[in-house]
């Protein structure tokens, strides 16, 4: 199975958030989505430093640690990447503390207050592709400097095959000294 993941160039990001906003809008439900404190909730984050800027976000690992310790299996490998299936997640947070690149969030959402004492609600948030969108990542189309992009399995094939490539030419070069 090919998992495609997103590829965030440092040299491109202007830190500008746009990513983060369409992001967050693109998984607000309803017809109209207003963004607000309580739902402004983006899959990615841009990570800005003074040397450096970029969105950190899932990268749809093929031996998932996050998958990995989840205790519900609510981490699953998907057609093209990890899907969350929320319905048993717990919000244990597992695997937040597992994710070495932080690209996991466990959002929780208070009960309204009805007089009746209830659990929260939880969702676990994390890069899902844009999965329900058939134009593909929200956060690829807006991109003003085109720092995001998305990889595929033939695109890794492709670049490795070129690496390998460049490695036979310069081995050649080299013998021929």
């Amino acid at each position: 199975m090919s998992h495609h993941f997103i590829h965030a160039d440092p040299e491109k990001c202007i830190s500008c958030r746009t990513c983060e906003i369409a992001c967050a809008l693109a998984h607000i439900d309803g017809a109209h989505p207003t963004l607000n404190g309580s739902n402004f909730s983006p899959r990615l984050q841009v990570v800005k430093t003074p040397k450096v800027s970029v969105p950190v976000m899932c990268r749809q690992c093929d031996d998932a640690p996050c998958a990995r310790v989840c205790p519900h299996d609510a981490i699953v490998q998907g057609k093209h990447g990890l899907d969350v299936i929320q319905s048993r997640c717990i919000g244990c947070k597992s695997c937040v503390v597992a994710c070495p690149f932080g690209a996991i969030n466990v959002v929780v959402h208070e009960p309204a207050d009805t007089g009746h004492q209830a659990m929260p609600d939880c969702e676990t948030h994390k890069c899902d592709l844009c999965s329900h969108l058939s134009g593909g990542p929200a956060c690829i189309a807006v991109c003003p400097t085109a720092a995001l992009r998305l990889v595929t399995g033939a695109d890794l094939e492709k670049q490795i095959h070129e690496k390998r490539l460049r490695t036979a030419r310069e081995d050649a070069a080299i013998r021929h000294f």
